[in-house]
């Protein structure tokens, strides 16, 4: 069962009418970039990638996020939904970097583009209790 998760915000750059988004918004786009490329990825076992409705950050659209138990969370912005094969390509080389690191740790030195600038927050890890070194199954209930 994964428990890495790449959240992509479905409401980034949305044009919007009478108070109504109309069209493909940006985040749609980027959604459907990477989840085109994830079935080829190595690690697309080990991660599942979220569509959320809106992640609050409007003006660094458009944003994707990497969070698993007892790790660090991290929140990019300022990706463009029409990546590049080499940039989706950065994207999923930066999940295995978070993968791999035990509390999840991405330094900018070691981050791949796009996602070499355009953090907008990490946020400290929550403590997950364990059971004989594994994370209890209710906690993914």
């Amino acid at each position: 069962m994964s428990v890495h998760t790449i959240f992509v915000c479905t409401t980034c750059a949305s044009k919007w009418e009478n108070g109504k988004r109309v069209g493909e918004s940006g985040g749609e786009k980027l959604l459907k970039r990477l989840q085109d490329d994830y079935p080829n990825w190595g690690l697309n076992t080990e991660f599942t990638i979220q569509p959320v409705e809106c992640m609050s950050a409007c003006n660094r659209s458009c944003v994707v996020s990497f969070a698993s138990p007892g790790k660090n969370t991290y929140l990019f912005g300022d990706i463009s939904p029409e990546l590049t094969p080499e940039e989706i390509k950065g994207v999923f080389d930066c999940a295995e970097k978070y993968y791999v690191h035990p509390d999840g740790s991405l330094p900018w030195v070691e981050r791949p583009q796009p996602l070499k600038k355009g953090i907008l927050a990490r946020i400290p890890a929550v403590s997950v209790p364990t059971q004989n070194g594994k994370i209890p199954q209710e906690i993914y209930n």
